[in-house]
């Protein structure tokens, strides 16, 4: 057995490892950098099952929710960095510099990084940690996303990124400090008891935790914080925007079930919280989905597209119990959801890296007559989009069908009802892609090619979305209620 920490660490050192390299290297080819860095985090993976349960501690949880969330975040920053080597030729055209792949070599090395960050917060059960991750992971957003210097809608998205994200970490710092000036406390374990065992003031500690969910809110891009959202996505580079849906997304959720914990229980406080999450999931549904009808643009349809699943993913956090310690099917359905959004959202963009670097563009119209042009590529982007729409036998049906039981479980009907309407209008503009694929005619007849390791890589997200919607007992295992809080914590004051 290992000790879990060790996993994060050796993900650091590879960062590290990577810029060292590309410092001293004299070769214009960065491509191995990439590829050095898939082989050794496709190892950690299976290492990862091999963590010591009890390697943990008052700021580091090592439990099946953290577990898993550190394979999501190891296997989406394998598939981003095979996009990253699909879009090299497209990003040094807009990279300063004479040398050729000047600077690629970073580009590599930061989604690297990014990934560590993500680790760290799947388990993170104190205040400190979670910032301190948090931070890592939105400060390699910054300059991922405006990394193409030369492209003008790169730098517009890097600079709204900034603006917003920095205001939004004031709000979540503000609130973590709100709620320490309350409590005393910074661990979460501390803090549940400290609420549990002396009294606090209602109004304070409501006014604390709203300063936490508008954080958290624009880090999973739930309405009213979703305003960053199409801009950022359109102008990032593609497989960046690939790694903001999921992984950013991903790390999201999984902070903020794990805050949520130690206030549910909370008499005026659990209830009237996860009623704002259910107004919260209702409006970002509607407008996630309302919004990308009319969208021309493949990125900004599916920039759309990610504001709406947020909407989805809230709907299983509102529908928390909040007389539980545990989440029960409402964390399971989170789990599953993600996992599902994972493997569907990667395999459209790494299909769009492919078709536009062949095509010059990202509208929908370029995938016209895509069919003609690579049956594979079209057969793949048809599975995604199947699955995106809740299709049966897919893995986005099976994390739909897990959402909306969760809400019918908790008594939320209307939002099942406001559920099943924003789904039917994903069908409508999903379906415009696969139209343009099968149904329209090419404007380029040229076949396009694929690299193997971008071919094997989209074949396995496609058999992976049809396996596990068929199949997903193996995600549900792996899902078990997340830990409850340490019994005995350690208190901030002792620290």
């Amino acid at each position: 057995m290992i000790p879990s920490l060790s996993l994060e660490i050796t993900v650091l050192l590879l960062g590290i490892l990577m810029l060292l390299v590309e410092s001293f290297s004299r070769s214009d080819d960065k491509r191995g950098l990439a590829k050095m860095a898939i082989g050794i985090l496709s190892a950690l993976v299976g290492f990862s099952f091999f963590v010591d349960p009890a390697s943990g501690n008052a700021f580091y949880a090592v439990d099946a929710t953290a577990h898993f969330f550190k394979v999501l975040a190891l296997l989406t920053t394998i598939v981003v960095l095979i996009m990253a080597l699909e879009y090299s030729s497209v990003l040094a055209k807009y990279l300063p510099g004479v040398t050729p792949g000047a600077g690629l070599g970073e580009f590599y090395s930061l989604p690297v990084f990014t990934c560590a960050g993500l680790m760290f917060m799947a388990s993170a059960v104190d205040f400190l940690l979670i910032f301190v991750s948090l931070e890592l992971v939105t400060i390699s957003f910054y300059i991922l996303v405006a990394y193409m210097r030369r492209h003008t809608a790169s730098l517009e998205a890097g600079v709204k990124y900034l603006i917003l994200g920095a205001l939004s970490t004031g709000f979540l710092v503000y609130g973590i400090t709100w709620i320490f000036g309350l409590t005393g406390e910074t661990n979460l374990a501390a803090i549940q008891h400290a609420l549990a065992t002396k009294a606090v003031a209602t109004t304070p500690l409501l006014f604390g935790l709203m300063l936490l969910l508008t954080g958290l809110g624009f880090k999973v891009a739930a309405v009213p914080f979703q305003l960053w959202v199409p801009d950022v996505y359109q102008g990032a580079p593609t497989p960046i925007t690939a790694f903001l849906s999921v992984g950013s997304k991903a790390a999201g959720f999984v902070v903020l079930l794990r805050v949520l914990q130690p206030f549910l229980g909370v008499p005026g406080v659990g209830v009237k919280v996860l009623a704002v999450l259910a107004l919260m999931a209702a409006l970002t549904m509607l407008y996630g989905n309302l919004a990308a009808l009319p969208q021309d643009n493949f990125k900004r349809l599916l920039a759309y597209s990610s504001i709406g699943h947020a909407g989805y993913l809230l709907v299983a956090v509102a529908s928390v119990s909040d007389t539980k310690a545990t989440f029960g099917s409402a964390g399971v359905a989170v789990g599953f959801y993600l996992a599902g959004y994972l493997l569907m959202t990667l395999l459209s963009f790494l299909v769009l890296i492919v078709v536009a670097r062949h095509s010059r563009g990202d509208d929908i119209l370029h995938f016209n007559g895509l069919a003609k042009r690579s049956p594979f590529l079209a057969f793949a982007l048809l599975t995604a989009m199947l699955s995106l729409a809740g299709v049966p036998f897919t893995a986005g049906f099976i994390g739909k069908f897990l959402v909306f039981a969760a809400a019918v479980q908790a008594g939320k009907f209307w939002l099942v009802a406001i559920g099943i309407l924003t789904v039917a209008a994903g069908f409508y503009y999903y379906l415009r892609i696969v139209a343009a694929m099968y149904w329209h005619e090419p404007g380029d007849t040229t076949p396009i090619t694929i690299a193997p390791l971008t071919r094997t890589a989209i074949g396995a997200l496609t058999f992976a979305v049809f396996v596990f919607g068929i199949f997903p007992q193996p995600i549900l295992r792996q899902l078990k209620d997340p830990a409850p809080l340490p019994a005995t914590p350690v208190h901030t004051a002792a620290r």
